[in-house]
């Protein structure tokens, strides 16, 4: 079977316009959340990390008609430049595009969109990114709630394995809508001040909209100082309810438990997890349950979620890509928020930034209607460009 990678990638969000930007404001300690008071987008103020349209307009300006394009259309298209500039790679037939989004473009559906609602349907969204860039190949959509991002790489590197493709570029985003909010609402599951994974005193979630992107490749060469090997990838569905996450954790110990056995790896050679983390009491107690039943209790973990907010399908490629470049550099990232452990079973969360040697990751999405999913990278041998 061929080795696959991740190679070059982009982060554009709140934070930066590029990961080198996002990653150097994370290691600072640096939150894209603020607090917003929007009635027209919730009746009651809350938390979020969110992209100033103007400055993504001007942005997009500089490469194409934003007037033409909606929100998303132009944060994934600009992210996903990024990374097909860098890469240089020929878009011909050996080429695949996967997207990656739980609600696409869904504030098309409000009163005030300039757009036609049919652009609401994810398969025009692929249509219009495949044909700004010319894939010669249909993209792949992905829409399987809160582990889409993650999946796509296990799509990705599927793709790459059975020979269908050489190298795959993969896109992520999602917005923070009147639908997305009111939704999370409903739960009662929103927080008005910055969440707090894992914490005894979390409150609830905040949102966030970002664009991430990466190449997928067979290829070694060119590559960027923090490509990183895909060595193991699994996804299990604990089947017990569309919003609660099994109480047991049974479908993120199975997923990581298939994901270390494709990797020939234990759970000892992991170096640091970059784990799914929403600060919801029934999401954090579920993943401590699940990493202590796998033996990971003293592996440091991390959540993100207190950078960026919850980015939906675009959070799991997202992390993945911070934790690329925090492999490179040997430095585990606090996890923001976090003060004193709020679940039932100890886990290594970490508190601040810690200088280590690194080789090895795992990163795990958990979502919606039950799909867990867990990838593991390791460092290349050589990471020279």
């Amino acid at each position: 079977m061929a080795k696959t990678y991740l190679s070059y990638n982009n982060i554009f969000s709140s934070l930066g316009f590029d990961s080198e930007s996002v990653v150097e404001n994370i290691s600072k300690g640096v939150s894209g959340l603020d607090r917003y008071e929007d009635a027209s987008l919730l009746p009651e103020p809350f938390c979020a990390s969110l992209i100033s349209s103007k400055k993504i307009e001007d942005e997009f300006n500089k490469i194409g008609d934003a007037s033409k394009f909606t929100k998303l259309e132009q944060m994934m298209i600009l992210s996903l430049k990024k990374v097909v500039d860098a890469s240089n790679t020929p878009l011909n037939e050996k080429v695949g595009l996967v997207i990656s989004t739980t609600k696409g473009n869904i504030d098309i559906l409000e009163e005030d969109s300039n757009f036609s609602e049919s652009r609401a349907y994810l398969s025009e969204l692929g249509k219009i990114i495949q044909n700004f860039f010319g894939f010669k190949n249909e993209p792949i959509v992905l829409s399987n709630a809160c582990v889409s991002g993650v999946m796509a790489i296990s799509v990705a590197k599927r793709f790459i394995s059975e020979g269908k493709y050489d190298h795959v570029f993969i896109t992520s985003g999602d917005l923070v809508t009147k639908f997305i909010l009111s939704g999370f609402n409903s739960f009662q599951a929103l927080s008005a001040e910055p969440c707090k994974p894992y914490d005894k005193n979390r409150i609830g979630i905040n949102l966030g909209e970002v664009a991430a992107s990466v190449l997928v490749t067979s290829s070694t060469e060119n590559f960027p100082k923090e490509a990183m090997e895909i060595l193991g990838d699994a996804t299990r569905n604990d089947a017990n309810h569309i919003s609660g996450p099994s109480r047991t954790g049974e479908g993120l110990f199975r997923s990581v438990k298939a994901a270390l056995n494709e990797a020939n790896i234990t759970s000892g050679e992991i170096d640091y997890i970059s784990a799914h983390g929403t600060a919801t009491p029934f999401n954090d107690e579920m993943e401590a349950i699940a990493f202590s039943r796998l033996g990971m209790e003293h592996v440091p973990l991390n959540s993100l979620k207190g950078f960026f907010g919850h980015t939906l399908g675009a959070s799991g490629l997202l992390e993945t890509i911070v934790g690329m470049h925090s492999m490179e550099k040997n430095i585990l990232f606090s996890s923001k928020g976090f003060s004193e452990l709020g679940v039932s079973k100890n886990i290594n969360i970490i508190k601040r930034n810690i200088p280590t040697n690194l080789h090895t990751f795992l990163k795990t999405a958990s979502g919606f209607g039950g799909c867990n999913t867990a990838v593991i990278l390791k460092k290349r041998t050589t990471n020279q460009p």
